[in-house]
């Protein structure tokens, strides 16, 4: 089982900072990189996921993921139409799919993904969202539809919204803003990871 606390970080840098830690689960999300930058940033993070025995997640880059011979992809729902499902399979590397209504939960499902990701949950600042937010209450209506495959909250979580998510439904919560803007973000994900952690 993915760990609960599913930081999503922009580059390598922070995957040093948080894995040491005690961070188990992290996404890479590189935006804007030649592909030599991708490779060595996607690279360094899996060898420090592996010393410390977390779990990367390579957002995105798909190709990169099986050269550097990583165990999960994230796929948007742009991403799917263009990443080879079955080189992804063949390279036994798992996927995750981001889901935002109904019609996109079946475009991901289609691909028999690892996990499901389901956001905004509440408003996010960090990009542009077509969709008004989801509210707790559709993470249970997710949480029935995709089966025993982890449900991940994301989309302007704070600690307390997080606690709210992973009593409704959802198995992981995926954090941005409220660790990397956080005036102390290690602070922050240790504090994260032991309330994530906790027995409900």
């Amino acid at each position: 089982m993915l760990d609960p606390f599913y930081p999503v970080v922009p580059d390598v840098s922070w995957v040093k900072r948080l894995v040491p830690i005690g961070t188990r689960l992290i996404q890479l999300r590189i935006k804007n990189q030649p592909a030599n930058e991708i490779g060595r940033q996607v690279r360094e993070a899996r060898d420090i996921c592996v010393l410390h025995g977390a779990q990367l997640i390579v957002n995105d880059y798909w190709q990169a993921a099986i050269d550097e011979r990583c165990d999960y992809v994230h796929l948007g729902q742009e991403d799917l139409l263009d990443a080879d499902i079955k080189a992804l399979r063949r390279a036994n590397i798992r996927i995750g799919v981001s889901t935002h209504d109904h019609a996109e939960l079946d475009k991901g499902l289609a691909v028999d993904p690892d996990y499901v990701a389901l956001g905004p949950i509440w408003p996010t600042l960090l990009k542009q969202m077509p969709w008004a937010p989801q509210g707790t209450e559709r993470l249970a209506e997710w949480k029935r539809l995709i089966g025993n495959r982890p449900l991940v909250a994301i989309g302007g979580l704070t600690l307390e919204r997080a606690l709210l998510c992973l009593k409704s439904g959802a198995d992981i919560a995926a954090v941005v803003g409220d660790v990397v803007n956080h005036r102390d973000p290690e602070g922050q994900a240790k504090a994260w990871i032991a309330a994530t952690r906790r027995k409900p």
